[in-house]
């Protein structure tokens, strides 16, 4: 496939007359090529992503921008680990998280954080599935295209019950510029914070279970709810990391329940998504540090 659209690339196309289908023969298998060399090759990409809750008969749709990717911007990618627990969030209503849903209908409204929110897809499915107020957070550089997609589905998780808010949340700093401050300012306050995919350098393990500790509630029932895809040696070792990291200090984060779910990475080269296996976790405070 790849040498037939090549050649399509490359050829003159003289048999055609209308050079306006000519410009746009060449611009759709130049497209397609791009696309079969992996999603560095791409430019900007819409796509749509299908949702459904446990009590909603009907399926909803998400739209997610994703722009170029270009240096270490790695948050302009939607992972396929974030659709994986976007989809796993219903259960978790009935399983993990039952007594803090419960306790929400009768008290106030639950508020949800998301941590290297990137596209936002999580986050928003989030705010959908769950009929609560989600904040989204990543890099200060991450937030404009983080915003769009905020903006993008506004309507259709305010129409299931839910909300969007988002803000800069740089790990590990205090800069006015990186953290902002009027979301962030108060810390501890969220009794649900989640992060899909969150790790792809060696410090990342120690400042996520620092964000973590952070902003997650001191409440017993606040829970920490991680994914991570385990690609490689290298994936693996970072959440080895991470979790001795979440153990670690007085301050300590346990991991209460976890499992695995299969799903779809497409990042790299070749025509096909790879099957991957994505770890999950569910943490607590210990019960001195609640």
């Amino acid at each position: 496939m790849s040498m037939y659209l090549s050649s399509i690339v490359k050829s003159g196309l003289t048999w055609i007359d209308d050079e306006e289908e000519k410009e746009f023969i060449w611009s759709e298998a130049s497209r397609r090529l791009s696309e079969r060399c992996g999603r560095t090759a791409m430019g900007e990409i819409t796509r749509r992503w299908p949702c459904r809750g446990s009590e909603q008969p009907n399926e909803f749709e998400l739209i997610i921008r994703e722009p170029p990717l270009t240096g270490d911007s790695l948050g302009h990618k939607t992972w396929g680990s974030s659709y994986v627990l976007a989809r796993h969030l219903p259960q978790l209503t009935s399983t993990s998280l039952a007594r803090l849903f419960a306790e929400s209908q009768k008290e106030s409204r639950l508020t949800v954080l998301e941590l290297g929110s990137g596209t936002g897809l999580l986050g928003i499915a989030a705010a959908a599935l769950w009929k609560v107020d989600i904040v989204m957070s990543d890099l200060p550089e991450i937030m404009a295209n983080l915003h769009h997609n905020a903006d993008a589905n506004r309507s259709v998780v305010e129409s299931l019950g839910g909300s969007l808010n988002d803000g800069a949340l740089t790990w590990g700093s205090t800069s006015k510029g990186e953290v902002d401050q009027a979301l962030f300012g108060e810390k501890n306050q969220f009794k649900i914070v989640l992060a899909a995919d969150p790790m792809y350098d060696d410090i990342h393990p120690v400042l996520l279970a620092g964000a973590f500790s952070e902003h997650l509630s001191f409440d017993s029932d606040s829970r920490a709810v991680v994914m991570v895809p385990l690609r490689d040696e290298t994936t693996r070792n970072l959440l080895k990391t991470f979790r001795a990291s979440m153990e670690a200090g007085p301050d300590v984060l346990q991991c209460i329940e976890e499992g695995t779910l299969d799903g779809q990475d497409d990042w790299g080269e070749g025509d096909d998504s790879s099957l991957i296996s994505c770890w999950w976790g569910v943490f607590a405070r210990t019960q001195a540090n609640a």
